[in-house]
């Protein structure tokens, strides 16, 4: 039965994921009618512009997930894509530093799960040619990826919301729009919004730090709970933003999704450090105060996430001293780059992801996309998400092409 709707696909949620799939299902079928909406008074308004602006090169990705796999493809489309549209963005390199002998053997792994995932022209570095990459950092060994760099993301969505609404006059980006619910019919959806409803014969569900709820809403329960972590960065000021010249990483801590407190420099010339990484009481929380009581009762309420505090506690109180203790942060950024002070960093910006958490406390590494009737839902897209984007967005729309019958 055919039935006239407003839409053809409502995608949920205006970050860099969203409009990237529904750039890549309007590229692919110019006919599809598609409205993307968002919550927010601008597209990227979360994830995509809270985070660390970085192009991560797929080093630290298992060797066949889907995370592996994007992060090597959509990297390479997405440096095509910036040079395209003069997007900001410089292919810098970082060097990954281990500071005593004992993280050898780690940095030696990373090697190797790079050069498996074709992260190309990785090399391995002592210190003097540490020093000669970034003269103020220091370490027993390190690994030069050449291939890492940095991007304005929040651009590069503002840039495919342009593309993708140009492709069609019937394409919209409409923002201030809340889902609050489905009407479900036979052939149909009413999605019920803060501004009225569309109605769809398809919904894609990338709606990030909702997106669980966008899945309740369609009335599964999914596999997962959306548990957020809020990530402070601070910022280096005046004469020590010139001692960090790209990127510097430490080698991480592989039992957790965290890659480590780190230092960047941004398109804009600033150099940020950190994130840390703390249980976030709001969803979309950016300051340290920031609760709700909503938010940390869906959290605190899982099973999932008291397992995951009990087995990585101490991990998680340190976390919290350095958000509380700018002493500790300096401490740790020292590892690095010694010569900093505690006068030389001040407070930045702040993210929040959305980690995916199993009911056994389990932290979701790769990405979870499942199909459910008219509705693909896209529940865990960690990073490098923003790095993968588009690559993401063309294996949606293979999904889309096949389950909705494009």
């Amino acid at each position: 039965m055919q039935v006239k709707t407003d839409f053809d696909i409502v995608v949920i949620g205006g970050g860099i994921v969203g409009l990237a799939c529904a750039y890549k299902i309007a590229r692919a079928h110019p006919s599809v009618r598609i409205v993307v909406l968002e919550k927010e008074g601008r597209p990227a308004a979360h994830q995509t512009g809270h985070n660390s602006g970085v192009i991560h090169s797929g080093l630290y990705y298992k060797p066949g997930s889907a995370r592996a796999a994007t992060c090597t493809a959509g990297r390479k489309e997405l440096i095509e894509f910036a040079k395209l549209h003069g997007i900001r963005h410089d292919i810098c390199g970082k060097i990954i530093v281990a500071t005593d002998a004992a993280e050898l053997p780690a940095l030696e792994r990373i090697r190797k799960n790079g050069l498996e995932n074709g992260v190309e022209g990785l090399e391995r570095i002592g210190p003097d040619r540490i020093r000669e990459i970034e003269p103020f950092a220091t370490g027993v060994a390190a690994l030069h990826v050449p291939s890492a760099g940095i991007i304005d993301f929040v651009a590069v969505a503002n840039k495919l919301a342009e593309l993708f609404q140009d492709a069609s006059s019937r394409n919209k980006v409409l923002v201030y729009h809340r889902v609050t619910g489905f009407d479900k019919h036979d052939f149909y959806t009413n999605v019920l919004t803060t501004k009225g409803a569309f109605s769809t014969r398809y919904i894609l569900n990338c709606a990030g730090l909702q997106s669980d709820r966008i899945a309740r809403m369609d009335g599964i329960d999914p596999p997962v709970r959306i548990v957020p972590f809020r990530g402070d960065y601070s910022v280096l000021n005046g004469a020590a933003a010139g001692k960090v010249r790209n990127l510097v990483y430490p080698v991480p801590n592989p039992e957790f999704p965290f890659l480590g407190v780190h230092f960047t420099r941004m398109v804009d010339g600033a150099v940020e450090c950190g994130p840390n990484a703390v249980f976030s009481f709001k969803r979309e929380g950016y300051r340290k105060t920031d609760v709700s009581f909503r938010d940390a009762w869906e959290s605190l309420s899982y099973r999932g996430t008291w397992l995951l505090f009990a087995r990585h506690w101490r991990y998680g109180l340190g976390e919290y001293a350095r958000a509380f203790r700018k002493k500790l942060l300096v401490a740790q950024l020292q590892k690095l780059v010694p010569s900093l002070t505690s006068e030389d960093i001040q407070p930045g910006k702040a993210g929040v992801r959305a980690q995916a958490l199993g009911p056994k406390g389990d932290l979701v590494d790769d990405f979870r996309i499942e199909v459910r009737g008219n509705v693909v839902h896209i529940l865990n897209a960690p990073s490098p998400a923003a790095t993968a984007s588009l690559a993401i967005g063309s294996h949606i729309n293979q999904v889309a092409t096949e389950c909705f019958g494009l």
